[in-house]
């Protein structure tokens, strides 16, 4: 019976691979669906019983991991798929049932160039210390986004770096740098543990998968204060929120403190939206915060309401708003309208530039000038 489920999982996840999809999700009632380039996409096979996916369940989900579910309804893993990909899984129960989300880890890591990532960032991640998050919803690419940049670090200079992760999506090899991956569950049970001993296991870079709490926040930028490159990421949309969100965290009688801190800590705040794009495929937008002194006071001054015009005056130093990231996927094509209205931090906002765009009135910067200069 096993090796049958076996025969079906890998045929489900070898169409995920040849279709390029990014997600396979598998309940009970329908057949087996795919996301391709963000849109949900039924399989024409069968619907599947409740039997069918306890059994898919089995022939992926390790023995610790089907205890979990048992005990909280709900676990999370990643495997690898022979030589081609790895996928996380997320399997919990619904309604009794067994569910299943699968996500692809592609194997290959993508340039710069190719996700698009503002120039700035090359700059940044060279940089000996400091705090560099990447942020946006779920499955906007942040993990891609980090992957390419611990690749590139791999690739340029030689370097000791530990992630912790939860669960494991990219596997490095050590080229330049030493690499060590730890697994938050498997290696090291959390976040504040593997970061407390993180710091006597001599790191240049240590990778925070999510900044969940108070204790993880107070210990990553602890670390990049005493001389790591620390990169982390949130749930949130834009630089301005990221800040709010970091401050919030903490109890009113130590946000001024950590004010200080994160000011003297942050150097980059990377937000990224993952877009459809035209005809088909996905397409990235950033906001990109490169902290200047000017912007180390508005954090330490809590004045964070003054960061969108501070990125938008701050082009020459490679710095962009989200919105502005977003109308220029609308002004060459690769986007429609919908979309990046749907994307954006200031929707009305961006829906009057549009329209002033269609009447051949385009906004232009005072920087515009300086930033073409400056390439």
């Amino acid at each position: 019976m096993a090796d049958k489920q076996t025969l079906q999982i890998d045929k489900l996840l070898q169409t995920v691979v040849n279709q390029n999809a990014s997600d396979l999700h598998i309940a009970s009632g329908q057949p087996p669906v795919l996301r391709l380039s963000g849109k949900l996409v039924k399989l024409e096979t069968k619907s599947l019983e409740p039997d069918d996916c306890v059994s898919l369940m089995k022939s992926i989900t390790p023995e610790r991991n089907q205890q979990e579910l048992q005990e909280r309804g709900g676990t999370d893993f990643g495997f690898a798929f022979g030589e081609k990909s790895r996928f996380r899984v997320s399997v919990f129960k619904q309604r009794g049932h067994i569910g299943i989300v699968l996500r692809r880890i592609p194997s290959e890591f993508l340039t710069f160039e190719q996700l698009g990532l503002p120039p700035v960032v090359r700059d940044l991640i060279m940089r000996p210390r400091g705090l560099i998050l990447v942020t946006g919803p779920t499955g906007c690419g942040k993990t891609t986004s980090l992957a390419s940049m611990i690749n590139y670090l791999n690739d340029t200079v030689d370097h000791h770096i530990i992630t912790m992760e939860d669960p494991i999506e990219y596997y490095h090899k050590h080229k330049l740098c030493t690499i060590n991956q730890r697994e938050i569950g498997v290696d090291v049970p959390s976040f504040p543990e593997a970061l407390k001993r993180c710091m006597r296991m001599d790191p240049d870079v240590i990778l925070v998968g999510e900044m969940r709490d108070l204790e993880t926040i107070q210990a990553a930028i602890t670390a990049a204060e005493t001389g790591h490159l620390v990169f982390a990421t949130l749930h949130t949309s834009s630089a301005e929120g990221t800040i709010n969100r970091i401050i919030d965290v903490f109890p009113t009688n130590q946000q001024e403190q950590i004010r200080t801190q994160l000011s003297t800590a942050i150097i980059g705040i990377i937000s990224q939206a993952l877009l459809p794009r035209k005809p088909k495929g996905l397409v990235a937008a950033y906001e990109m915060l490169v902290v200047t002194p000017a912007i180390a006071n508005l954090v330490r001054e809590n004045k964070s309401y003054r960061i969108p015009s501070s990125i938008q005056t701050g082009k020459k130093y490679g710095m962009q708003l989200l919105d502005d990231a977003l109308f220029n996927l609308w002004k060459s094509g690769l986007c429609e309208e919908r979309d990046i209205i749907f994307r954006s931090n200031n929707p009305g906002e961006l829906r009057t530039k549009l329209q002033r765009a269609k009447a051949g009135v385009f906004d232009e910067d005072p920087e515009d000038e300086e930033s073409d200069e400056m390439k």
